[in-house]
């Protein structure tokens, strides 16, 4: 016998509160998200082209690398 449970958003019936703050999560984790992207071509773009060749980079592959999860370029 196989048993179903839905959770309140499967269903609809998520509070508006409930679905503020889940929204105001998103945007957070959102921003950090892309903070974190921006500090990392911000470090590598500080490195000398012999660092980042130690490192298997070229600065031309800067943005491809620190996006390359989710963006093809």
């Amino acid at each position: 016998m196989a048993t179903i449970a839905l959770s309140p958003a499967a269903t609809g019936t998520e509070s508006p509160i409930r679905s503020f703050f889940a929204a105001l999560l998103r945007v957070f984790s959102a921003y950090d998200a892309a903070q974190s992207r921006a500090n990392q071509v911000q470090r590598l773009n500080g490195m000398t082209d012999a660092e980042l060749a130690r490192i298997g980079l070229r600065r031309e592959d800067i943005a491809r690398y620190v996006f390359r999860d989710i963006l093809y370029i």
